[in-house]
């Protein structure tokens, strides 16, 4: 009877946290034809450079756009992996959505959905208020790149997209994010 083994894996999924093994994303990879989402901005033609930069991977946005890591950002960025399976993401993306509200024109915040499907990832983005731009990493290729697999991870960025500090495990509150800001890329907010 295949039933308990259904419930069985139900109930690995919801005690396993915010971990993703490999694959775990099986759903459609189409984009909706609205997103919740705001497009990528634009970015230079310079390489990121740096004494430590992120892979040069590039991921499409389904609010339009794309964000390639191998390319500067041109102002100090703040990129937050997130998926809808991650509990404490539920927590934190919103936390992102104010800190983005309070920094427009100073840092950028731009999300990576990893390991997700597009329909799940829209739907807790809605259900979390969160609107800023986010590229989408279906199949966690940064997250395999970077040897994680459990969320959030935050980077964050200079102009020159070297990478400044990262932060594991989700943030506690807005203040917390303008102080790593402070720190990390010198923005005072």
């Amino acid at each position: 009877m295949r039933r308990p083994a259904a419930i069985a894996a139900l109930l690995l999924v919801a005690v396993s946290g915010c971990t993703a093994d490999e694959g775990s994303a099986a759903a459609p990879t189409t984009t909706s034809a609205a997103s919740v989402l705001q497009a990528c901005p634009e970015q230079g033609d310079a390489d990121a450079e740096g004494a430590d930069v992120l892979p040069a991977l590039s991921f499409d946005c389904p609010g339009g756009g794309s964000l390639d890591l191998g390319r500067a950002p041109g102002e100090p960025t703040v990129l937050n992996l997130w998926g809808s399976w991650c509990g404490p993401c539920r927590e934190e993306l919103p936390l992102m959505q104010q800190f983005a509200d309070a920094s427009a024109g100073q840092v950028r915040v731009m999300g990576l959905i990893s390991k997700d499907g597009h329909p799940q990832s829209e739907s807790f983005a809605a259900d979390a208020g969160v609107t800023f731009p986010s590229a989408f990493d279906g199949d966690g290729e940064l997250m395999t790149e970077l040897g994680i697999n459990a969320l959030p991870y935050t980077y964050f960025l200079d102009a020159d997209g070297a990478l400044a500090y990262t932060q594991v495990g989700p943030v506690s509150s807005v203040d917390e994010l303008r102080a790593l800001a402070a720190e990390h890329l010198g923005v005072q907010l």
